[in-house]
């Protein structure tokens, strides 16, 4: 049988005072980028997300489960 993890990842969004966007996943220390604009930080947080959980994969530092990914950003 196999098992599926199945897991949504919140983002934080904010504008900071010199216009950049900082995008972050508190659920997964340290995943913060900053972007020219919200789309920007968005897509660099969530490319990190997922090197940050390859990484934990590939050192068993994971479940060893299939995973269906899911980013909200709020």
């Amino acid at each position: 049988m196999r098992v599926l993890m199945s897991f949504t990842l919140q983002i934080e969004i904010e504008r900071e005072d010199d216009g950049r966007w900082i995008a972050e996943i508190p659920a997964l220390p340290g995943t913060m980028c900053y972007g020219s604009s919200r789309t920007d930080a968005i897509a660099h947080v969530q490319a990190l997300a997922l090197r940050v959980l390859a990484e934990r994969l590939e050192h068993a530092e994971a479940p060893q489960a299939a995973l269906s990914i899911t980013f909200q950003a709020a």
